[in-house]
Protein backbone atom coordinates (compact mmCIF):
# COMPACT_ATOMS: atom_id res chain seq x y z
CA UNK A 1 0.00 0.00 0.00
CA UNK A 2 0.99 3.46 -0.66
CA UNK A 3 1.64 6.10 1.30
CA UNK A 4 -0.39 8.18 -0.84
CA UNK A 5 -3.39 6.05 -0.24
CA UNK A 6 -4.11 7.66 3.31
CA UNK A 7 -6.64 10.81 2.85
CA UNK A 8 -5.50 14.09 4.10
CA UNK A 9 -7.81 14.21 6.76
CA UNK A 10 -7.23 10.61 8.03
CA UNK A 11 -4.03 11.30 8.57
CA UNK A 12 -4.19 14.70 10.35
CA UNK A 13 -7.23 12.93 12.56
CA UNK A 14 -4.50 9.91 13.27
CA UNK A 15 -2.03 12.70 14.38
CA UNK A 16 -4.16 14.39 16.17
CA UNK A 17 -4.98 10.99 18.12
CA UNK A 18 -1.45 10.23 18.57
CA UNK A 19 -0.98 14.00 20.37
CA UNK A 20 -3.79 13.75 22.87
CA UNK A 21 -2.97 9.65 23.56
CA UNK A 22 0.30 11.43 24.76
CA UNK A 23 -1.12 14.35 26.21
CA UNK A 24 -2.98 11.88 28.20
CA UNK A 25 -0.15 9.66 28.82
CA UNK A 26 2.07 12.31 30.33
CA UNK A 27 3.17 11.61 34.00
CA UNK A 28 0.87 14.96 35.08
CA UNK A 29 -0.75 16.07 32.18
CA UNK A 30 -1.36 19.73 31.83
CA UNK A 31 -4.47 19.93 30.09
CA UNK A 32 -7.91 18.93 32.18
CA UNK A 33 -7.33 14.44 31.54
CA UNK A 34 -11.46 14.40 31.13
CA UNK A 35 -11.20 16.78 28.32
CA UNK A 36 -8.86 14.97 26.90
CA UNK A 37 -10.58 11.52 26.91
CA UNK A 38 -12.98 13.03 25.28
CA UNK A 39 -11.41 14.50 22.28
CA UNK A 40 -9.42 10.44 22.61
CA UNK A 41 -12.68 8.80 21.89
CA UNK A 42 -14.29 11.66 19.83
CA UNK A 43 -11.01 11.04 17.60
CA UNK A 44 -11.22 7.12 17.62
CA UNK A 45 -15.10 7.32 16.68
CA UNK A 46 -13.48 9.24 13.64
CA UNK A 47 -11.09 7.02 13.24
CA UNK A 48 -12.84 3.88 12.98
CA UNK A 49 -15.53 5.10 10.44
CA UNK A 50 -13.58 7.06 8.47
CA UNK A 51 -15.19 6.18 4.87
CA UNK A 52 -12.02 5.11 3.78
CA UNK A 53 -11.98 1.97 5.69
CA UNK A 54 -14.71 0.57 2.91
CA UNK A 55 -12.30 0.80 0.59
CA UNK A 56 -8.91 -0.49 1.78
CA UNK A 57 -8.14 -3.89 0.60
CA UNK A 58 -7.18 -5.30 3.97
CA UNK A 59 -8.40 -3.22 7.08
CA UNK A 60 -6.38 -4.77 9.90
CA UNK A 61 -3.21 -3.91 7.98
CA UNK A 62 -4.09 -0.58 6.48
CA UNK A 63 -4.93 0.76 10.15
CA UNK A 64 -1.33 -0.58 11.05
CA UNK A 65 0.23 1.05 8.23
CA UNK A 66 -1.65 4.21 9.14
CA UNK A 67 -0.30 4.23 12.86
CA UNK A 68 3.02 3.39 11.80
CA UNK A 69 3.07 6.16 9.12
CA UNK A 70 1.80 8.90 11.19
CA UNK A 71 4.33 8.19 14.15
CA UNK A 72 7.20 8.15 11.88
CA UNK A 73 5.81 11.46 10.49
CA UNK A 74 6.00 12.88 13.88
CA UNK A 75 9.72 11.39 14.51
CA UNK A 76 10.89 12.71 11.99
CA UNK A 77 9.50 16.25 12.52
CA UNK A 78 10.54 16.30 16.01
CA UNK A 79 13.95 15.25 14.79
Amino acid sequence: MDVTDFPDDLVQTQAAWNATYDALAAPRPRDDTTALRRRLLRLSVRLWWHPYWKTAPSVPAARTELRQLVRAHGAVQAA
